[in-house]
Protein backbone atom coordinates (compact mmCIF):
# COMPACT_ATOMS: atom_id res chain seq x y z
CA UNK A 1 0.00 0.00 0.00
CA UNK A 2 1.62 3.00 -0.98
CA UNK A 3 0.37 6.57 0.07
CA UNK A 4 0.93 10.00 -1.77
CA UNK A 5 0.60 13.12 0.80
CA UNK A 6 0.67 16.72 -0.32
CA UNK A 7 1.87 19.30 2.61
CA UNK A 8 0.16 22.33 4.02
CA UNK A 9 1.01 26.23 4.37
CA UNK A 10 4.59 26.70 5.83
CA UNK A 11 5.92 24.32 3.85
CA UNK A 12 6.79 26.64 0.98
CA UNK A 13 10.43 27.84 0.52
CA UNK A 14 11.66 30.76 -1.58
CA UNK A 15 12.68 30.00 -5.46
CA UNK A 16 11.22 26.33 -4.22
CA UNK A 17 9.28 25.89 -7.54
CA UNK A 18 12.41 27.19 -10.15
CA UNK A 19 13.41 23.14 -10.80
CA UNK A 20 10.23 22.33 -11.13
CA UNK A 21 9.54 24.80 -14.21
CA UNK A 22 12.52 22.89 -16.62
CA UNK A 23 9.94 19.79 -16.39
CA UNK A 24 8.33 19.34 -19.82
CA UNK A 25 4.96 21.14 -20.12
CA UNK A 26 4.99 22.30 -16.60
CA UNK A 27 6.31 26.23 -17.63
CA UNK A 28 2.70 26.15 -20.02
CA UNK A 29 1.09 24.74 -17.22
CA UNK A 30 1.85 27.04 -14.57
CA UNK A 31 1.46 29.99 -16.89
CA UNK A 32 -2.29 28.63 -17.67
CA UNK A 33 -3.20 28.70 -14.24
CA UNK A 34 -1.46 31.67 -13.58
CA UNK A 35 -3.93 33.50 -16.05
CA UNK A 36 -6.65 31.60 -14.81
CA UNK A 37 -6.65 32.44 -11.21
CA UNK A 38 -5.04 36.56 -11.32
CA UNK A 39 -2.28 35.52 -9.43
CA UNK A 40 1.81 35.00 -11.16
CA UNK A 41 2.51 31.48 -9.83
CA UNK A 42 5.89 31.75 -11.74
CA UNK A 43 6.97 34.89 -10.38
CA UNK A 44 6.06 33.60 -6.51
CA UNK A 45 7.55 30.16 -6.78
CA UNK A 46 11.17 31.47 -7.80
CA UNK A 47 11.47 34.91 -7.25
CA UNK A 48 9.83 36.17 -3.97
CA UNK A 49 11.00 36.37 -0.80
CA UNK A 50 9.68 34.58 2.37
CA UNK A 51 7.30 37.75 3.62
CA UNK A 52 5.71 37.65 0.03
CA UNK A 53 4.77 34.21 0.03
CA UNK A 54 3.96 33.97 3.54
CA UNK A 55 0.88 35.79 2.67
CA UNK A 56 -1.94 33.22 2.60
CA UNK A 57 -3.51 34.31 -0.67
CA UNK A 58 -0.47 33.38 -2.48
CA UNK A 59 0.83 30.44 -0.60
CA UNK A 60 -2.07 28.25 -0.84
CA UNK A 61 -2.58 28.72 -4.29
CA UNK A 62 1.22 28.15 -5.00
CA UNK A 63 1.37 25.25 -2.93
CA UNK A 64 -1.43 23.42 -4.40
CA UNK A 65 -0.04 24.10 -8.01
CA UNK A 66 3.24 22.80 -6.69
CA UNK A 67 1.27 19.46 -5.57
CA UNK A 68 -0.10 18.87 -9.05
CA UNK A 69 3.24 19.36 -10.74
CA UNK A 70 5.09 17.05 -9.35
CA UNK A 71 1.90 14.69 -8.80
CA UNK A 72 1.79 14.68 -12.97
CA UNK A 73 5.56 13.42 -12.90
CA UNK A 74 5.02 10.33 -11.19
CA UNK A 75 3.59 7.21 -11.84
CA UNK A 76 0.71 5.89 -10.71
CA UNK A 77 0.72 2.81 -8.85
CA UNK A 78 -0.91 4.95 -4.97
CA UNK A 79 -3.59 3.33 -3.38
CA UNK A 80 -4.68 5.69 -0.85
CA UNK A 81 -3.76 9.91 -0.54
CA UNK A 82 -4.51 12.34 2.11
CA UNK A 83 -3.48 16.00 2.68
CA UNK A 84 -2.76 18.14 5.03
CA UNK A 85 -4.63 21.07 5.54
CA UNK A 86 -4.73 23.21 1.64
CA UNK A 87 -2.78 19.61 0.84
CA UNK A 88 -6.23 17.83 0.84
CA UNK A 89 -6.99 20.32 -2.28
CA UNK A 90 -4.00 18.95 -4.14
CA UNK A 91 -5.35 15.18 -2.76
CA UNK A 92 -9.09 15.47 -4.00
CA UNK A 93 -7.64 16.51 -7.17
CA UNK A 94 -5.25 13.28 -7.86
CA UNK A 95 -7.89 11.46 -6.94
CA UNK A 96 -10.37 12.74 -9.70
CA UNK A 97 -12.84 14.92 -7.07
CA UNK A 98 -11.80 17.92 -8.62
CA UNK A 99 -10.20 18.88 -12.12
CA UNK A 100 -7.13 20.67 -11.62
CA UNK A 101 -8.16 23.76 -13.17
CA UNK A 102 -11.26 23.68 -10.04
CA UNK A 103 -9.00 22.89 -7.67
CA UNK A 104 -6.61 26.03 -8.32
CA UNK A 105 -9.74 27.84 -8.38
CA UNK A 106 -11.31 27.21 -5.72
CA UNK A 107 -8.01 27.20 -3.57
CA UNK A 108 -7.37 30.90 -4.99
CA UNK A 109 -10.42 31.73 -3.37
CA UNK A 110 -9.56 29.80 0.07
CA UNK A 111 -6.52 31.83 0.43
CA UNK A 112 -8.34 34.75 -0.07
CA UNK A 113 -11.14 34.66 2.04
CA UNK A 114 -8.83 33.22 4.62
CA UNK A 115 -6.59 36.74 4.49
CA UNK A 116 -9.54 38.16 4.63
CA UNK A 117 -10.84 36.67 7.97
CA UNK A 118 -6.80 36.65 9.40
CA UNK A 119 -6.69 40.42 9.17
CA UNK A 120 -9.87 41.06 11.68
CA UNK A 121 -7.45 40.15 14.17
CA UNK A 122 -3.82 39.68 14.57
CA UNK A 123 -3.35 36.26 15.04
CA UNK A 124 -1.51 33.02 14.63
CA UNK A 125 0.13 30.17 15.16
CA UNK A 126 3.08 28.19 16.98
CA UNK A 127 4.12 24.25 17.23
CA UNK A 128 4.30 22.94 20.63
CA UNK A 129 6.77 19.79 19.84
CA UNK A 130 6.86 17.03 22.99
CA UNK A 131 4.48 16.45 25.79
CA UNK A 132 1.90 14.11 26.67
CA UNK A 133 -1.14 15.22 23.76
CA UNK A 134 -3.89 15.65 26.48
CA UNK A 135 -1.57 17.71 28.45
CA UNK A 136 -0.79 19.50 26.05
CA UNK A 137 -4.53 20.09 24.41
CA UNK A 138 -5.55 21.43 28.55
CA UNK A 139 -2.78 23.85 28.49
CA UNK A 140 -3.91 24.91 25.19
CA UNK A 141 -7.05 25.52 26.21
CA UNK A 142 -6.48 27.13 29.30
CA UNK A 143 -4.86 29.96 27.56
CA UNK A 144 -7.70 30.32 25.23
CA UNK A 145 -5.81 28.28 22.47
CA UNK A 146 -7.03 26.26 19.82
CA UNK A 147 -5.62 22.95 19.15
CA UNK A 148 -5.71 23.71 15.23
CA UNK A 149 -3.50 20.79 13.97
CA UNK A 150 -3.04 17.70 16.06
CA UNK A 151 -0.33 16.33 13.70
CA UNK A 152 1.10 13.24 15.71
CA UNK A 153 4.65 12.43 17.05
CA UNK A 154 4.78 14.56 19.75
CA UNK A 155 3.71 17.72 17.69
CA UNK A 156 0.43 20.05 18.29
CA UNK A 157 -0.06 23.24 16.71
CA UNK A 158 -1.59 26.29 18.47
CA UNK A 159 -3.69 29.09 16.95
CA UNK A 160 -4.78 31.93 18.34
CA UNK A 161 -4.02 35.67 19.03
CA UNK A 162 -0.84 37.15 19.29
CA UNK A 163 -0.96 37.64 23.07
CA UNK A 164 -2.25 34.26 23.96
CA UNK A 165 0.49 32.56 22.01
CA UNK A 166 2.53 34.93 23.78
CA UNK A 167 1.28 33.59 27.07
CA UNK A 168 2.18 30.03 25.61
CA UNK A 169 5.95 31.12 25.00
CA UNK A 170 6.05 32.22 28.82
CA UNK A 171 4.44 29.11 30.06
CA UNK A 172 4.96 25.74 28.02
CA UNK A 173 2.92 22.61 28.90
CA UNK A 174 4.47 20.82 31.29
CA UNK A 175 6.43 18.03 29.76
CA UNK A 176 7.18 19.78 26.25
CA UNK A 177 10.19 20.63 24.60
CA UNK A 178 9.38 24.24 22.79
CA UNK A 179 7.09 25.94 21.32
CA UNK A 180 8.33 27.26 17.52
CA UNK A 181 6.42 29.94 16.04
CA UNK A 182 5.06 29.43 12.36
CA UNK A 183 5.54 31.34 9.41
CA UNK A 184 1.67 31.34 8.96
CA UNK A 185 -0.61 34.93 8.21
CA UNK A 186 -3.23 33.66 10.61
CA UNK A 187 -4.84 31.43 13.20
CA UNK A 188 -5.96 28.97 10.74
CA UNK A 189 -8.32 26.17 11.65
CA UNK A 190 -10.04 28.02 14.51
CA UNK A 191 -13.04 30.26 15.01
CA UNK A 192 -11.07 32.92 13.40
CA UNK A 193 -11.82 31.50 10.47
CA UNK A 194 -15.32 31.00 10.10
CA UNK A 195 -16.05 33.92 7.89
CA UNK A 196 -14.03 32.05 5.20
CA UNK A 197 -16.58 29.11 5.27
CA UNK A 198 -19.11 31.13 3.67
CA UNK A 199 -17.30 32.35 0.78
CA UNK A 200 -15.92 28.61 0.12
CA UNK A 201 -19.55 27.03 0.22
CA UNK A 202 -20.75 29.60 -2.43
CA UNK A 203 -17.61 28.53 -4.20
CA UNK A 204 -18.09 25.02 -4.04
CA UNK A 205 -21.39 24.84 -5.25
CA UNK A 206 -20.46 25.97 -9.03
CA UNK A 207 -17.59 22.85 -9.06
CA UNK A 208 -17.98 19.73 -10.71
CA UNK A 209 -17.21 17.32 -8.33
CA UNK A 210 -16.67 13.55 -8.63
CA UNK A 211 -16.06 10.43 -5.96
CA UNK A 212 -12.45 9.45 -5.55
CA UNK A 213 -10.91 7.15 -7.68
CA UNK A 214 -8.89 6.05 -4.91
CA UNK A 215 -8.86 5.97 -0.91
CA UNK A 216 -8.79 9.39 0.36
CA UNK A 217 -8.10 9.88 3.63
CA UNK A 218 -9.59 12.96 5.54
CA UNK A 219 -7.34 15.34 7.79
CA UNK A 220 -11.05 15.88 9.66
CA UNK A 221 -11.40 12.63 11.63
CA UNK A 222 -8.88 10.37 9.71
CA UNK A 223 -11.90 8.36 7.54
CA UNK A 224 -11.60 6.67 4.00
CA UNK A 225 -13.96 9.26 2.66
CA UNK A 226 -15.55 7.70 -0.55
CA UNK A 227 -17.78 10.64 -1.95
CA UNK A 228 -17.00 13.17 -4.07
CA UNK A 229 -19.80 15.88 -2.48
CA UNK A 230 -18.42 14.71 1.25
CA UNK A 231 -14.90 15.20 0.15
CA UNK A 232 -15.64 18.99 -0.99
CA UNK A 233 -17.94 19.34 2.04
CA UNK A 234 -14.91 18.68 4.36
CA UNK A 235 -12.79 20.81 2.39
CA UNK A 236 -15.01 23.91 3.10
CA UNK A 237 -15.31 23.14 6.60
CA UNK A 238 -11.63 22.35 7.17
CA UNK A 239 -11.00 25.82 6.99
CA UNK A 240 -12.36 26.40 10.50
CA UNK A 241 -12.25 23.43 12.16
CA UNK A 242 -8.85 21.13 13.47
CA UNK A 243 -6.33 19.40 11.13
CA UNK A 244 -6.34 15.60 12.46
CA UNK A 245 -3.09 14.50 11.12
CA UNK A 246 -2.43 11.99 13.63
CA UNK A 247 -5.96 10.57 12.89
CA UNK A 248 -4.66 10.36 9.12
CA UNK A 249 -1.44 8.48 10.11
CA UNK A 250 -3.48 5.69 12.21
CA UNK A 251 -5.84 5.04 9.21
CA UNK A 252 -2.83 4.46 6.57
CA UNK A 253 -1.34 2.25 9.39
CA UNK A 254 -4.84 -0.09 9.11
CA UNK A 255 -4.85 0.25 6.02
CA UNK A 256 -1.72 -1.32 5.48
CA UNK A 257 0.92 1.70 4.68
CA UNK A 258 3.64 0.17 3.30
CA UNK A 259 5.41 3.20 1.66
CA UNK A 260 4.97 7.31 1.81
CA UNK A 261 5.84 9.62 -0.83
CA UNK A 262 4.97 13.53 -0.08
CA UNK A 263 4.49 16.06 -2.69
CA UNK A 264 6.51 18.88 -3.24
CA UNK A 265 7.60 21.33 -1.05
CA UNK A 266 8.07 17.82 0.52
CA UNK A 267 9.34 17.09 4.16
CA UNK A 268 7.06 17.87 6.67
CA UNK A 269 4.80 15.05 6.84
CA UNK A 270 7.68 12.57 5.65
CA UNK A 271 8.92 13.76 8.85
CA UNK A 272 6.06 13.02 10.83
CA UNK A 273 5.50 9.74 9.42
CA UNK A 274 9.37 8.20 10.40
CA UNK A 275 8.28 8.91 14.08
CA UNK A 276 5.17 8.16 13.81
CA UNK A 277 4.94 4.87 11.31
CA UNK A 278 8.76 3.55 12.22
CA UNK A 279 10.18 1.19 9.63
CA UNK A 280 7.31 2.48 6.70
CA UNK A 281 9.95 3.90 3.91
CA UNK A 282 9.26 7.78 2.13
CA UNK A 283 10.91 9.79 -0.70
CA UNK A 284 9.45 13.99 -0.11
CA UNK A 285 10.13 15.40 -3.39
CA UNK A 286 12.04 18.86 -2.52
CA UNK A 287 13.03 19.03 -6.23
CA UNK A 288 12.93 16.74 -9.52
CA UNK A 289 15.70 15.30 -8.69
CA UNK A 290 14.31 13.26 -5.84
CA UNK A 291 11.39 11.82 -8.81
CA UNK A 292 13.85 8.99 -9.21
CA UNK A 293 13.47 7.54 -5.83
CA UNK A 294 10.18 7.64 -5.89
CA UNK A 295 9.93 5.84 -9.05
CA UNK A 296 12.04 3.33 -7.30
CA UNK A 297 9.87 3.25 -4.08
CA UNK A 298 6.90 2.41 -7.15
CA UNK A 299 8.17 0.10 -8.71
CA UNK A 300 9.66 -1.43 -5.70
CA UNK A 301 5.86 -1.94 -4.59
CA UNK A 302 4.57 -2.41 -8.74
CA UNK A 303 6.78 -5.89 -8.16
Amino acid sequence: MLVLVAPGQGAQTPGFLTPWLDLPGAADRVAAWSDAIELDLAHYGTKADADEIRDTAVAQPLLVAAGLLSASALQTGFGAVAGHSVGEITAAAYAGVLSEMDALSLVRRRGLAMAEAAAVTETGMSAVLGGDQDVVVAHLEKLGLTPANINGAGQIVAAGTMEQLAALEAEKPEGSMKVVSLKVAGAFHTHHMAPAVATLEEAASALAVADPALAYVSNKDGQVVTSGADVVARLVGQVANPVRWDLCMETFGELGVTGIVELCPGGTLTGLAKRALKGVPSVALKTPDDLEKAAALIAEHAA
